[in-house]
């Protein structure tokens, strides 16, 4: 049975080869562990893990962003990923709803989530959550600071 809680700085060696697999190969564990660590101290948002077994298979990171044209927030799930070993028993669509939920509690009234084109077993998975393609709708620049 999958767990769900809030990810420590502990976790970083089980999380660092997840962000790797997710495509991301600077994650060595001692930045991991940085990272987490100040996702803890976050206000308003959070990072979780799932663990099968006593080992972390997933994880996910959710931020609470305020609108400046109106009143609100909206949530913007940072990055999730679930072992590939593991994807297809439903670890994702419970951290997803884990994210949902923070985020309403933080008082978001929309969600938002990126995926690379090529990412293409991920799109149906969003969709299949009620997520929209608003691709043709918008576009998003991107710029090295």
């Amino acid at each position: 049975m999958v767990s769900l809680r809030p990810a420590t700085p502990e976790d970083a060696a089980e999380v660092a080869p997840l962000l790797v697999e997710l495509g991301y190969p600077d994650n060595e564990v001692d930045v991991v562990k940085a990272r987490l660590a100040r996702w803890t101290r976050e206000q308003t948002g959070a990072a979780l893990v799932a663990e099968l077994d006593g080992r972390v298979v997933g994880t996910i990171a959710v931020i609470a962003v305020p609108f400046f044209e109106r009143e609100g927030y909206w949530g913007r799930i940072v990055a999730l990923v679930v072992s590939a070993g593991c994807r297809g028993r439903g670890v994702g669509r419970q951290l997803v709803e884990a994210a949902e939920a923070k985020a309403r509690e933080l008082g978001c009234i929309k969600m938002e989530v990126s995926s690379s084109r090529s990412r293409n077993e991920s799109h149906p998975f969003y969709r299949s959550l009620g997520y929209q393609d608003w691709a043709g709708h918008s576009t998003r620049y991107l710029k090295q600071l």
